[in-house]
């Protein structure tokens, strides 16, 4: 059926074709004299179309955007989870920090220290729109498309949950081994929510307010930077 051919395809992207592409751009020796700012409409731009293309793909199939995750939440619900997710990964991120500052966990990747805002217009473009893009966008693809469909291939939301955790941490290769097993539970995390509420929307919220903290005020403070020429 073309629905599972072309879903298939769209997996395997993920789970292959990012982060070869993450790693490909990671090795750039260019991307030290780009803007920050190109840096970050660069993030936007292709976090976007991976999207745009998800979103084809689900309409070609019989999944629905309620099917992935769109539904609404008791607003109770939604600040708990929401809340509990953003504490406990801040706080686990201040810790991995933390550690890599003393030289306990592999230091971040040069691209990380690059994407570290460092003036208030870089700062505003962190968090008015590269951390809303990726809580949308990579919530959407990972707990939203990917985990349902899974789902529905393996018959175990349990499995389902551990491979798009795993796909999530690969997807984040540019930031070194260190950084995909950060990510990879990072994104455990998020999907236990949407396992338990049925709903991306506490995950979103999540995943925005943890990349809003990280960008704007846990890097600046604890990522340890190297001099550069």
């Amino acid at each position: 059926m073309l629905s599972n051919l072309v879903g298939g395809v769209f997996v395997v992207i993920l789970f292959v074709g990012v982060p070869l592409l993450s790693l490909a751009t990671a090795r750039r020796p260019d991307l030290r004299r780009l803007p920050r700012i190109s840096l970050y409409l660069s993030a936007i731009l292709s976090q976007g179309l991976l999207t745009l293309i998800g979103i084809a793909v689900m309409r070609l199939s019989p999944l629905t955007f309620r099917a992935v995750g769109f539904r609404t939440v008791h607003l109770a619900s939604l600040g708990r989870w929401t809340l509990l997710l953003a504490a406990t990964s801040i706080a686990g991120l201040a810790i991995f920090l933390v550690l890599e500052r003393h030289g306990w966990w592999p230091p971040e990747s040069e691209l990380v220290e690059l994407l570290i805002p460092e003036t208030r217009a870089e700062t505003l473009w962190a968090v008015l729109l590269v951390a809303p893009m990726a809580g949308l966008c990579e919530e959407f693809l990972y707990r939203g498309y990917l985990l349902t469909q899974l789902t529905g291939w393996l018959g175990s939301s349990l499995w389902a949950w551990v491979l798009s955790s795993l796909c999530f941490g690969l997807g984040h290769v540019y930031q070194g081994a260190g950084g995909i097993l950060r990510s990879a539970i990072l994104g455990a995390l998020l999907g236990l929510s949407v396992l338990r509420t049925g709903s991306l929307y506490p995950s979103m919220a999540a995943h925005f307010l943890i990349d809003s903290v990280a960008l704007a005020w846990l890097g600046p403070r604890l990522l340890r930077r190297e001099s550069r020429p």
